[in-house]
């Protein structure tokens, strides 16, 4: 029996990926190694069909946040001023970033799992004309709440900012709409791609690169060097060399799957499975299908039963779940769809769901 993770991140493998790491030993000077990141540059733009005339693949050693702090970093002018909304652990992980850096920002808080409505954006941008940038995460798996980005870059293309997208847990998996006021999308490998943790990358415009800061913020997430030198055929350090031969062997399969939207149909469709059995057992989502982003619903823990015993009840079988965050840890638990998942391995949960919660 294989253990499945439904866990936002890292996700279970396929055979196609396991086979593929332990492939021979590679430096990362050598041509064959260069060869592989262009590829993996290349098959990344692919996914969403970006032209790599205006587009750029910077991949990055690291965790998705790893790509989050390059792209606040690296992308926001030394005199320009962002804004950061905030609805979730990792909207406010932007900020914290922001913070870090010294970068002048404001941010537009919500509670976890709220809305956000693009009217209060566009009435704080008529107030505050010298934001130029505005972050926002896509998909924040604190609540598994899909927001709405392209009301958002709809009313950033009104006010003339530009976007920096956290695409993290939601980059291979839901639609992405690469409009004029987007700037870039941190993503990583071990989500929605189904690769290794250990890789993560910024799909940006290559314009924005432009205007970066002169002396850069940081040296290890600088991200136009790392573009430079990715477009020369080199690397800035020594990258992780295993999550790319993973990442395009998870690339190649999901081009043979049939590409986002498919994973996404698939996603969706495993979900639902979880969603009908859940509520006739009577538990409660924390939000809508329709709120929801494809790749996580969280839910409400029943009546005298804790996240722990959930937990470890369906790890006995098999399964992992996820704990809630914050004030939600006692509240809540989370599945996720990503991953390796057969038709036998949602029948098998669905099964220990049963046992778990009867």
């Amino acid at each position: 029996m294989r253990t499945i993770l439904l866990n936002p991140g890292p996700v279970t493998l396929s055979d196609a990926v396991c086979n593929a790491l332990p492939g021979p030993d590679l430096c990362h000077r050598e041509p064959e190694f260069f060869d592989m990141q262009d590829r993996v540059r290349e098959k990344l733009l692919a996914v969403y069909d970006l032209d790599p005339a205006h587009w750029a693949t910077v991949l990055l050693s690291g965790s998705g946040t790893a790509a989050m702090e390059a792209m606040i970093s690296s992308l926001v002018p030394e005199d320009g001023k962002l804004l950061v909304i905030e609805n979730g652990v990792y909207g406010e992980r932007l900020s914290r970033i922001a913070e870090i850096h010294g970068i002048d920002f404001e941010a537009l808080n919500y509670a976890w799992g709220e809305k956000i409505d693009p009217d209060i954006v566009a009435d704080f941008f008529t107030q505050h004309t010298d934001i130029s940038h505005l972050a926002v995460v896509q998909h924040e798996t604190t609540t598994g709440r899909l927001n709405d980005i392209p009301a958002l870059l709809a009313v950033c293309k009104k006010a003339g900012v530009r976007m920096l997208l956290d695409g993290v847990s939601s980059f291979g998996a839901e639609a992405i709409d690469y409009t004029e006021s987007l700037d870039a999308v941190a993503a990583t490998a071990n989500k929605c791609l189904h690769g290794i943790p250990g890789l993560a990358f910024v799909i940006v415009r290559r314009s924005a690169l432009e205007y970066a800061p002169e002396l850069p913020r940081t040296l290890y997430l600088n991200l136009p060097r790392y573009c430079e030198l990715q477009d020369q055929h080199s690397v800035p350090f020594t990258p992780a060399v295993p999550a790319y031969t993973g990442l395009e062997a998870a690339l190649d399969e999901m081009a043979e799957q049939g590409g986002w939207r498919s994973r996404r149909n698939r996603y969706r469709q495993l979900s639902g499975i979880v969603e009908n059995k859940l509520v006739k057992m009577g538990v409660v989502p924390l939000m809508t299908t329709t709120e929801s982003s494809c790749v996580l619903r969280a839910w409400r823990l029943p009546s005298g039963m804790t996240y722990q015993q959930l937990h470890d009840n369906l790890k006995e079988n098999g399964f992992i779940i996820y704990a809630g965050q914050g004030g939600f840890a006692a509240e809540m638990f989370r599945i996720s769809t990503m991953g390796d998942i057969s038709d036998d391995d949602i029948n098998r949960l669905i099964q220990a769901l049963e046992q778990a919660l009867s």
